[in-house]
C-alpha cells in the first residue's frame, strides 16, 4: 500500500515556499487509515511505551488511536489557555518567535516510558521541546514517531539520544 498516494500536496500553502502535506485524504480512506494506524502502532509497540504524548492539533489524530491499540493512555500537549488546573509548560523556538505547550500536572509520571507522536516532523522544534519536558519530569522518551518526515531539515538531530521513526519521507 503506497501511503504517499493519499497525502495531498499543496505548494505555496500556507505561504510561499511551503509545500503543505495534507493527511485529510488518508484519513478519509478507511483502508489507508487502518493500515497507517496499525503500522504506527506496531512500530511504537516495539519500544514498550507506557503512555503517549501528542501535541496540538494533529498529534491528537494519531496519539489516541495508537494509545488505544497499545492499551495505554494518551496525554494532550496543548497551547496556552486550552487546559484547566495546574499545568507544566515547555517553550520552544519558531522561525519568528516562540511558542509554549502545556500538559496537566501529574499525567506523566516519573518512570513513565513516553511515546511522542505527531503527523509531520520537519525542524522537530515541537518534538524537541516535548522530549525536554518528558526528561524534566523524570520520565523516559522512548520514541518520537511521525507519519511524515521532511528529511532535508534533519530535525531529529536535536534529540539524537531518542529513537525517531517515520513512515513517509519527503525531502521538504
Amino acid at each position: 500500500m503506497e501511503l504517499k498516494d493519499k497525502i495531498g500536496i499543496t505548494d505555496g500553502f500556507p505561504k510561499e515556499g511551503i509545500s503543505f502535506k495534507d493527511v485529510s485524504p488518508l484519513f478519509a480512506d478507511g483502508r489507508y487509515l487502518k493500515y497507517t494506524l496499525d503500522k504506527m502502532s506496531e512500530i511504537a509497540g516495539n519500544f514498550h511505551p507506557s503512555i503517549v504524548l501528542g501535541p496540538e492539533a494533529r498529534g491528537f489524530l494519531f496519539g489516541p488511536a495508537i494509545a488505544y491499540r497499545l492499551g495505554i493512555g494518551f496525554v494532550m500537549a496543548r497551547k496556552k489557555g486550552k487546559l484547566p488546573g495546574e499545568l507544566i509548560s515547555v517553550s520552544y523556538g519558531l522561525e519568528y518567535g516562540s511558542d509554549e505547550l502545556f500538559i496537566e500536572k501529574g499525567l506523566i509520571k516519573e518512570g513513565d516510558r513516553v511515546l511522542i507522536v505527531d503527523d509531520l516532523m520537519a525542524t522537530c522544534g515541537t518534538a524537541s521541546a516535548l522530549v525536554k519536558l518528558v526528561k524534566d519530569l523524570k520520565a523516559t522518551p522512548v520514541l518520537v514517531e511521525a507519519l511524515i518526515e521532511l528529511t532535508d531539515f534533519h530535525g531529529q538531530d536535536d534529540f539524537k539520544d531518542v529513537p525517531f521513526e517515520s513512515i513517509i519521507k519527503y525531502p521538504r
